[in-house]
């Protein structure tokens, strides 16, 4: 059995990686840690585990959790992950780092959107991006992956392989995205309040979002070429699920049934990306790993939409995913045919 830490599990993405690896037939979770409510039960910072997980959280240094596990789920604030990672990284811990800290691919870059200096900027641009379904080889052999952003996520599968063959203009890419309200985490904001976000429906971070970087850092380092990404995120008053509408120009001659072909060809061997016929939608999708794509076609531009569930393969079902490819297993092992609980 893989013996699996959780780093930081008060949060949402702990929890759902906890309930995924409590099905998951060849690991176990081992470690839960967190300064919040150290010393008492898991399921006291999340009842939904009672009964479920007897595992007491504790306030564990690297090399005491590289004692008891083969790998460390990350799931810590950027700034404050890295710092730990670093050490685990030293104690020999394989890790999945679910902020954003090793994602971007050069301290510059990480500079400018994060405010601040990296604490360890030599690893920067040398993790590999965790989504298998673009980069399984680097993730196999790697002892540490940046898993992906949910927006980002959410973006870069449709748009990947459109680029890399060269369908589609590179200048005028439009990403307008919708997000449930468990994508801002657990931590009290004003803004994520009840009475303010239900409701409502509002835009945020128009132009300064973070992760508009990292879908044009990624897609560029996929596909080898340039390109030109507008993002704007939008709040949903729902609790999860994420639906990108996307704005494309193909190239001359390039026909809307070209682009679904390639995306159908491109992802027929891969078990979590779905190219349907019907509109993708945020319920069709929750609690699961897939991500839905569908093509359609508006005069001179080809939409497409693209939906997952923020937490599942836009976090912890995507980090239980890497894992699996990390140990050498099926990329799907005890990710698909599941109800949530």
């Amino acid at each position: 059995m893989i013996q699996v830490g959780i780093i930081g599990a008060s949060g949402y993405t702990a929890v759902e990686a906890i309930k995924l690896l409590l099905r998951h037939p060849q690991a176990q979770v081992s470690v839960t840690t967190s300064r919040q409510g150290a010393g008492g039960s898991i399921a006291d910072l999340h009842p939904q585990l009672t009964g479920r997980l007897r595992c007491t959280v504790e306030d564990l240094g690297p090399q005491q959790i590289a004692e008891r596990c083969d790998v460390a789920f990350c799931c810590l604030p950027h700034g404050t992950s890295a710092q730990f990672v670093m050490q685990l990284q030293e104690a020999g811990v394989k890790t999945i780092d679910l902020s954003a800290d090793y994602r971007l691919g050069t301290p510059e870059l990480y500079h400018r959107w994060y405010g601040e200096e990296h604490p360890d900027p030599r690893r920067l641009g040398n993790v590999p991006y965790g989504l298998p379904e673009l980069f399984v080889e680097q993730i196999q052999s790697s002892s540490l992956i940046a898993n992906p952003g949910c927006y980002p996520t959410s973006a870069i599968v449709p748009l990947a392989p459109l680029i890399k063959e060269g369908l589609i203009e590179l200048e005028q890419i439009i990403v307008d995205s919708k997000s449930g309200v468990s994508g801002a985490g657990r931590t009290p904001k004003q803004g994520n309040l009840y009475y303010e976000c239900n409701e409502t429906f509002s835009a945020y971070s128009v132009g300064n979002h973070r992760h508009q970087p990292e879908i044009v850092d990624i897609l560029e380092r996929f596909t080898g070429k340039p390109c030109q990404v507008v993002f704007t995120p939008h709040l949903v008053p729902m609790d999860r699920g994420i639906l990108s509408t996307i704005y494309v120009k193909p190239r001359t001659g390039v026909t809307t049934n070209q682009i679904r072909d390639c995306l159908q060809s491109f992802y027929d061997k891969q078990p979590f990306v779905r190219v349907v016929s019907h509109l993708p939608s945020t319920k069709f999708v929750a609690h699961t790993n897939y991500v839905d794509i569908a093509v359609r076609e508006n005069g001179p531009y080809v939409i497409l939409l693209s939906a997952l569930d923020n937490l599942i393969k836009g976090a912890s079902g995507a980090a239980v995913q890497n894992m699996n490819v990390m140990f050498g297993l099926n990329p799907a092992t005890g990710l698909l045919d599941r109800d949530d609980v």
